[in-house]
């Protein structure tokens, strides 16, 4: 193992808790005591009788694109088809582990118009109960099991699936085995959203099931919600991984949590729901926040469309619970011009800054931390990037999040060279590295936040470059006035070149100008950038990766620095 791999690794592991290190260890050197724990016999299985059926809305498009022809079930999962024929395609070689997590998930028993597809739901579940014998194979990791127990109940707590009959007792087995090889995988050594899903996934299955053991599955469940949703969800509501697609899920969770509260009639549910409504009220409004004019997610950290619910799905939901939807994020600054008033909105605990010009014209600005210390897997090194829409349209963008794994592809798009950011000789701000994993981190600081009554001005920087050898600070200054923003860069500290990068949204257009860059919209309407310190500006053809398994050309204005500072004016 080379120098670097070992630092990198000491930087990575340094971070962890010595319950992660602790729990890591015990399932890897006591794996037959695991296997007993999730093998071990069960007590009597009942259904629990609950006050109402689940009539949650689902925010899903089906997955299954095929039907039964001979057997056989075609999928669609991150923009890749495939067809389940037989018991090995469920563990198939040459699909990716994602895709078969997907898989195992059984999704599509909870996804749009679920009730035209019952009977193929039906066998469906029995064909997985038959051809995945207990702890063999992707679907009993603890995630996979999380995922399927939450739909599993749900489908069964609708009751469409049933026909007016009895849930079948080998169904009611499995839901059982499932749940207890579930309490014996809790992911205390990766913690964070996977852990969430775990406690959700067991409150779920201890709300359904009746039983010694449903009352032990549930206990261990909402004393791992009691746990993590304090820490999870930050005092301005943003979830601390600081991803918007994760956090989108995890408000979905905490609805459905707040409706199977209502089912099940359980006091250990409803006693909880108050707590529950206000974190999810107070991520809404963070959400909101972090969204384009267009509804959909900002690309910060891990990011992708169609992964999580929207903005608007979510707010459905929480109206149909009846949860108060708060204005928005504190807007400490308000400044107006000319009729219009540009709206600041700075979520100071997960720090993220919004400007908001009106009229579809918006900026968001990273300035967060990558995620908490000892679980930052689904950070990029995106440190003081930006992205910004206008007239609704998005213009600049990041480069989006279109695989997992451990592969090129993954690595550049979770580096510095893939964000709205500047790259210091061609390092990232923050070590991303094998796939999930970050080193030394980008740590920024909020220098300055003022306003007056021309303009808003926002200055920070970050720690991440102090690692090279020149030990420098990038630091970003943002100048947002009527209808421009000014974005001025400093690199200090000996080095041999800066480069910032600028991606354009596909749909925008980009010609030169004399030494000016004209970006004209759909709608025609035209934004200019011009570039004050550049030693060069090169337009070069890249791609956007707005979902997995989706790669669209667009273009990236790189432009080199040597002179320790540059400033790029946009103007619309």
């Amino acid at each position: 193992m080379s120098l670097s791999r070992h630092s990198r690794l000491f930087h990575t592991v340094r971070h962890l808790k010595p319950g992660q290190i602790a729990w890591r260890l015990y399932y890897r050197l006591l794996r037959q005591h695991v296997y007993r724990k999730a093998m071990a016999a069960l007590g009597r299985v009942e259904r629990r009788q609950w006050a109402n059926s689940w009539s949650a809305p689902s925010w899903m498009p089906s997955t299954l694109v095929g039907g039964m022809s001979a057997g056989e079930y075609e999928f669609e999962f991150l923009g890749e088809r495939g067809v389940l024929a037989n018991k090995d395609d469920w563990n198939h070689t040459e699909r990716s582990k994602l895709w078969l997590y997907n898989l195992h998930y059984l999704d599509d028993l909870c996804a749009w118009a679920a009730e035209d597809r019952v009977v193929q739901h039906r066998v469906l579940f029995t064909r997985w109960i038959e051809e995945n014998p207990p702890l063999a194979g992707n679907g009993w990791e603890p995630y996979t099991l999380s995922l399927r127990l939450v739909n599993l109940v749900k489908w069964l707590g609708h009751g469409l699936c049933l026909n007016s009959q009895p849930i079948p007792n080998h169904w009611l087995q499995s839901l059982a085995r499932q749940a207890q090889a579930l309490s014996a995988q809790r992911e205390f050594h990766i913690l964070a959203n996977h852990l969430f899903a775990n406690g959700k996934a067991l409150t779920f299955a201890g709300a359904f099931l009746d039983g010694q053991d449903a009352e032990r599955w549930l206990s261990q469940g909402l004393v791992i919600l009691d746990a993590e949703i304090p820490e999870q969800f930050l005092g301005d509501g943003g979830h601390f991984e600081r991803s918007p697609m994760y956090h989108a899920t995890l408000l979905w969770d905490l609805a459905d949590l707040i409706h199977l509260a209502e089912c099940s009639g359980l006091n250990a549910l409803r006693e909880r729901t108050p707590t529950w409504r206000q974190v999810l009220a107070k991520g809404l409004a963070w959400l909101e926040m972090m969204s384009h004019p267009d509804g959909d997610i900002s690309f910060f950290n891990d990011a992708a469309f169609g992964i999580a619910p929207t903005l608007a799905g979510l707010q459905d939901y929480a109206e149909l619970l009846s949860v108060r939807l708060p204005k928005g994020v504190d807007r400490p600054l308000v400044v107006k011009h000319s009729g219009s008033v540009l709206h600041v909105e700075h979520a100071v605990s997960s720090g993220y800054i919004a400007l908001n010009w009106g009229d579809g014209d918006k900026a968001i600005l990273d300035l967060a931390p990558v995620g908490p210390d000892y679980q930052p897997g689904h950070a990029h090194a995106d440190t003081l990037s930006m992205e910004l829409s206008l007239s609704g349209q998005r213009v600049l963008v990041n480069s989006g999040t279109s695989c997992y794994g451990n592969d090129n592809q993954r690595q550049w798009q979770r580096s510095t060279a893939a964000h709205n950011t500047v790259t210091v000789d061609g390092a990232d701000s923050s070590e991303v590295w094998a796939g999930f994993r970050v080193a030394r981190r980008a740590y920024p600081k909020l220098d300055r936040h003022e306003a007056d009554d021309r303009q808003i001005l926002i200055e920070a920087h970050h720690s991440g470059f102090e690692r090279l050898q020149g030990r420098n600070c990038h630091a970003r200054t943002w100048k947002a006035k009527e209808r421009s923003l000014e974005v001025h860069d400093a690199v200090t500290g000996r080095h041999g070149h800066a480069v910032a990068r600028w991606y354009f949204h596909p749909e925008v257009e980009c010609q030169w100008q004399e030494d000016a860059l004209v970006i004209r919209l759909p709608t025609g309407q035209t934004v200019g950038m011009r570039i004050d310190g550049a030693e060069q500006q090169r337009l070069e053809a890249s791609t956007w990766h707005p979902a997995f398994g989706s790669k669209r050309s667009n273009y990236c204005l790189a432009v080199t620095f040597t002179g320790g500072s540059l400033t790029t004016m946009i103007t619309w």
